[in-house]
């Protein structure tokens, strides 16, 4: 499958999109300011404990309490808690980090146990963060920990080698497994990746050390501050999609920031040096995702109702245990087909769009979809057998059940970071939902008057003027030296102009030379009022 990843970077936040067959199955925004923090490991400390949950609340920086359940702690956590108070002993004495492989491991735990066995309050732990703060929860700990690369996963304190199931040649799994076993540190577990498929002995050496020399790192950093002390972060957003996903049907990765361009060509010329070249810098002037056909996509794609194919719609309702899906055939029917043929018809054409939805908004927890009933056991096996198909391109953990006697089908899928939510309805830009506003004709005069204030008020030369595209067609509208845009040029200098599916009819932005938007609203009442109160 041919797959292109898409970036669009502005001063406020950036958005990446997925697209398979040009079309859109993963979409994440977030601020710039934000932080990327499932993989973070930190040495934290017990804030508090509570034995009714088996469970303690920890300290990694973070306004809520982090959640560690007992569970969470596995097995090995007996050898993490002895090395820990050995590193933060010899941070004390001015002493060298212990070495992990000649550390002696613990017993396993118990995994029925109590957390007050293990924990005491103010008690410092290696943690990792496994799950983003989610609503009004903060963030889910766990002390299995790993360090991620493109081909392997670094466990210490496991001498455990799994190789994915995802590699079906039994003698690659055994070849690969004896390759590990063969350069794996004493104390170190790994899970082999199902892109290592094939890699050879020297490519798998340089990205274990690579891993274990992330790991030692961290280690050096314990016993310079107090708690909560980052140890190992996890690599931004961009390149940890790129590192998860990056497979040789890659054809494309788009970018229009040159900082970030040059971030991920420094990532794939580390990890595949011979598809550099498809790392693209775009600087055309349309927005990125209106040049790419993503803009309509994403609108059409969030929302509660959803229309996939020839009348037939999905309605999506989502609480905060679980989602629910709702497949409606409209007015799909064709003539010649009996109810039983349509039914499945539409059933099957949903599965798809559900599978593309769950990626696409990151929809975790429980998923509950009321399919069309059918009679067919026959039917209703090809329906789950379509949907655990669609479901193998999901990278997210999952499990599907088959449909019930009602036509439901449970689908469980991991829930890791918060659901990404786009909000498709637009407020009229110029009455704001009031039901009055001003006449669209005179809509080209005052973007004239604001281009007026820009440059002879504020003195501001250089701006582009964002709007939405049929505003644009009509400022362009004519030949060449008699348009609106050329004689505002002529009048008010050289500025851009850009259109822009993102924006309302009658809505407009301003940005200076750095991409920085330029906020007239205040100013321009201001002057409007001025001179009312001259007149």
């Amino acid at each position: 499958m041919n797959s292109e990843l898409v970036i669009d970077v502005q001063a406020s936040q950036i958005s990446i999109a997925l697209l398979e067959e040009k079309k859109l199955v993963e979409f994440h925004r977030e601020n710039r300011t934000g932080v990327f923090s499932v993989g973070d490991i930190y040495l934290s400390n017990v804030r508090k404990l509570m034995p009714g949950l088996n469970a303690a609340f920890m300290d990694v920086g973070y306004e809520k309490g982090a959640f560690l359940h007992y569970q969470d702690l596995g097995p090995q956590f007996g050898s993490l808690s002895a090395f820990t108070k050995e590193l933060i002993n010899n941070a004390k004495n001015n002493k060298r980090p212990p070495s992990l492989p000649k550390a002696q491991l613990q017993k396993d735990i118990s995994k029925v146990g109590s957390i007050t066995e293990v924990l005491a309050q103010g008690q410092e732990v290696i943690v990792q963060i496994a799950k983003e703060p989610i609503s009004t929860k903060g963030p889910r700990l766990t002390s299995e920990l790993s360090i991620a690369g493109r081909l392997l996963v670094l466990m210490p304190f496991s001498e455990k080698i799994y190789v994915s199931q995802k590699i079906k040649s039994a003698d690659e799994r055994n070849r690969i497994r004896q390759l590990i076993k063969s350069i794996k540190p004493k104390n170190f577990g790994v899970i082999v990746r199902t892109v290592a498929e094939g890699t050879k002995v020297a490519e798998l050496d340089n990205e274990l050390r690579f891993l274990i020399k992330r790991w030692e790192d961290g280690l050096a950093k314990i016993g310079k501050t107090k708690p909560p002390v980052l140890l190992h972060e996890e690599i931004g957003r961009m390149v940890g999609i790129l590192r998860d996903i990056f497979s040789p049907s890659f054809e494309n990765i788009h970018v229009n920031d040159k900082e970030a361009y040059e971030e991920i060509c420094d990532y794939v010329k580390l990890i595949a040096p011979e598809k550099t070249g498809i790392v693209n810098l775009y600087d055309g002037e349309i927005p990125i995702f209106d040049h790419f056909a993503i803009t309509k996509q994403i609108k059409s794609s969030f929302g509660r109702t959803i229309s996939f194919k020839s009348g037939a719609y999905l309605i999506i309702e989502h609480t905060e245990a679980m989602h629910v899906v709702d497949v409606n055939s409209g007015n799909k029917a064709k003539a010649g087909n009996d109810q039983e043929t349509n039914a499945l018809e539409v059933n099957l054409a949903a599965a798809d769009e559900i599978a593309r939805q769950l990626r696409l908004r990151n929809m975790g927890g429980i998923i509950v979809i009321d399919f069309i009933d059918m009679t067919s056991a026959d039917n209703r096996q090809k329906l789950y057998e379509r949907m655990r198909e669609n479901m193998l391109l999901d990278r997210a953990k999952h499990n599907i059940l088959q449909l019930s006697k009602f036509g439901v089908m449970q689908i469980t899928r991991q829930r890791v970071r918060p659901e990404v939510f786009v909000d498709t309805e637009e407020v009229c830009p110029t009455c704001y939902g009031k039901g009055i506003s001003q006449s669209s004709v005179l809509f080209v005069d005052s973007l004239e008057n604001k281009i007026d204030y820009l440059v002879n008020v504020l003195k501001i030369k250089k701006f582009k003027l964002t709007i939405h595209p049929y505003v644009a067609a009509f400022i362009n509208k004519g030949f060449p030296f008699c348009t609106l845009k050329w004689k505002w040029r002529r009048k008010y200098g050289s500025f851009s102009l850009i259109p822009s599916q993102k924006l309302g009819f009658l809505q407009y932005q301003f940005t200076d030379s750095s991409g920085n938007e330029i906020d007239l609203k205040e100013e321009v009442e201001a002057v409007a009022v001025a001179a009312r109160r001259r007149r």
